[in-house]
This record gives structure tokens, sequence and C-alpha cells, in this order.
């Protein structure tokens, strides 16, 4: 089942299996902008990521001293969302913790995300509530796919600020110790597939606010991520596609003692404390 918004500019649909964006399509030409899962590729198209980011060393993590498995990313993104609100240019999602839940991650909790589109902009609000007495330790982070139908090196990035765009690479999907700095041409990263040989890049920190896809040297759309404090960027060899992940949290590093409260990166939830974000998609 899915959701449809739009405005004057753009029309959005949502996919109610994992609350996730599954197209973004401009009114004035019907240009879609949302990756639309080929299998040969990446079958997602934007999926949330929650509780955690990324992967857990061997899949794990210990809580209270309890042991838990959870899968790369978390559940949310395999998750049914319940529709609550809906008017024409907005819609918000929700789910909450259950008895399946729990035994992956013993924290009681609600996740909405809120879609809205205003001019050409689609922002994306995140609400995550604890609804216990305990802390809650979690991360959260967006995964959109944004389609390229020119050859990939016809693509660049720019980001806000000139800045040492240093970046951690991943090693069996675990944040490795090391780093180098992306290299720029006219303040631009031109898009190569030699890039992301070794996986996603990942940004621990950013002086800029927001970056731009460049087609041809033109802007194509933007990602502002105004207050997450890390950025992934991903594809596949191939793939015509360019993924832009906001994110509050990582994979862990092999040095990782497995206790999520110690998890680098972690947010900690105070009880019965509301957390939320929010990101942007602009079209240009």
């Amino acid at each position: 089942m899915t959701t449809i918004i739009t405005n004057s500019h753009l029309t959005a649909e949502i996919n109610h299996s994992g609350a996730e964006l599954f197209s973004l399509k401009s009114n004035s030409n019907n240009k879609e902008y949302i990756w639309q899962g080929n299998p040969e590729f990446w079958g997602k198209h934007s999926p949330i990521l929650f509780p955690i980011v990324g992967t857990l060393k061997d899949n794990s993590y210990t809580s209270n001293s309890i042991q838990y498995h959870l899968s790369r990313h978390g559940f949310a993104r395999d998750t049914a969302f319940e529709l609550i609100n809906k008017n024409q240019n907005s819609a918000t999602f929700s789910m909450q913790s259950n008895e399946e839940t729990l035994q992956v991650y013993p924290f009681h909790f609600e996740l909405q995300i809120s879609y809205i589109l205003e001019n050409k902009n689609l922002n994306i609000n995140y609400k995550v509530i604890n609804k216990a007495e305990s802390k809650m330790p979690f991360s959260i982070g967006a995964h959109p796919a944004f389609s390229l139908s020119r050859n990939f090196d016809n693509y660049s990035i720019q980001f806000e600020k000139e800045e040492p765009l240093v970046y951690n690479l991943l090693e069996n999907d675990l944040i490795s110790n090391e780093t180098k700095i992306l290299a720029t041409t006219n303040s631009a990263v031109p898009l190569d597939y030699k890039l992301f040989e070794n996986d996603a890049l990942i940004f621990k920190s950013l002086q800029s606010n927001y970056l731009t896809i460049l087609e041809t040297g033109n802007p194509l759309l933007r990602v502002r991520y105004n207050n997450f404090p890390h950025l992934g960027i991903w594809t596949k060899k191939d793939a015509p596609f360019l993924c832009v992940e906001p994110w509050f949290g990582y994979s862990d590093s092999v040095e990782s003692s497995g206790n999520l409260m110690e998890k680098e990166g972690i947010q900690i939830l105070d009880s019965y404390k509301i957390f939320e974000s929010k990101f942007s998609i602009e079209i240009i």
C-alpha cells in the first residue's frame, strides 16, 4: 500500500512498508528523482535506518549484560507503518515497539516519520519517542537513492562550504580507522565509481549543512541535513544512482565493545523524552 501527497510543484509516493519514500516527481515534466529499485543493482529506494545505522560487530550488541542480535540498519525498513495523518501535501506514519521488536531491541518506543511538500522541497521529519522509564540508546538515518539518468561521470557533488572532506572507509561493513580526503575540482567532487570500491564514504564530521548534486555542472537537487552530525555517500559499481545519507550514528568499528550504550555515535534518549530531527530534498 502506498500514499501519495502532492502540491503545485512535486508529487511524492510513500510505501507503508518501511514508510519508505518510493517516488518523487516533478509535476512539470514528470521527471523521477528517486531510484526505482532495480534489483540488479539495489532493490531499495529510500529506507529508514532505525534503531541502528550500519552494521554491528558480529551483528550483535549487549544491553544490561544481555546479548541481542540486530541485522544491518535495523528493522524499521522492513516493518509496516501505520498512516496516522494525511492531507494533500503531507503524511505522517508511525510504528511502535511490539513483541517482535522487543526480542531484538528491548526498548519501548514510537517512531514517527512525516513527509511534507513545501514549494520545491520535500521535508522529512523524524520523531523518536521513549515510552519507558529507562534511557533509550538508538541511531537513526536516511538512505535516499537519487536516480541518475546520464552516465555517472556526468555528475558531481558540491558541499555548501569549502572544507577538508575527510571520510572514513568501511572494511567488511565496519568503520575502518583509515581516512582519506575527497579531492575537489572547482569546489566540486567529480563522481567516479572508483570512489566507492571500498563501499560507502563515511563523514563523521562536516561543516557544510547541505550538498548539491550537479548534472553536467548544473544543479539537479540539494539535500539539506542541518543538524545531522554524520553523512554517508554510496553507490554500487555501474549503478545509475547516488545515495546521500544523513545519519545520527554509523557502523561499529572493529574495536567496538558491543555495549550499545557505549557505541560511538549513539544517541541516548532520556525517559519519556522526544527526539526530533529533519532533512529536506530540494528539486532545483
